[in-house]
């Protein structure tokens, strides 16, 4: 796995926040059940986000969290940054320090071209087009399958 699995989190419960369309505020209980993550964990995790202006959040019997501006404009970048710094798109996939085009590692090259195409699918894959994806059944974010009754 590229991201960690604090970015991880953070990515799907944004995506179950956009894919929430017609609510104004999700109560975190529910999207640490709905995703099967620790409501403690998510806790902190949606801190983050709020710090950065991501998403904002509401106290009170009908609050929760929300996003701070629409999904359109919120770019898987603007999670991942926001979590993981930019690292993803600057380590060296071995670790090793000092490595770059002058004096590179037996995977830089093409770690660094598959680097570039992560950084690009980020840069331009919006929330609001991935919510869309899940309301219509296409995608899953999360482990859990619903059961036949």
């Amino acid at each position: 796995m590229i991201l960690s699995k604090t970015c991880d989190y953070a990515m799907r419960a944004v995506f179950y926040i956009a894919a929430q369309k017609e609510r104004k505020f999700i109560p975190i209980r529910e999207v640490s059940e709905k995703l099967d993550i620790s409501f403690h964990f998510l806790t902190k995790i949606l801190q983050v986000l709020t710090r950065a202006h991501i998403l904002v959040s509401f106290k009170g019997p009908n609050g929760g969290i929300a996003l701070a501006c629409p999904a359109e404009s919120i770019s898987l970048s603007d999670i991942s940054k926001a979590i993981d710094g930019s690292k993803i798109y600057e380590e060296c996939i071995l670790g090793l320090d000092q490595c770059g085009d002058e004096n590179p590692c037996p995977l830089h090259n093409e770690w660094k071209r598959i680097r570039d195409q992560i950084q690009n699918l980020f840069d331009k894959t919006t929330f609001a087009e991935v919510a869309e994806k899940i309301n219509c059944g296409e995608f899953r974010i999360t482990n859990l399958l619903k059961k036949n009754k």
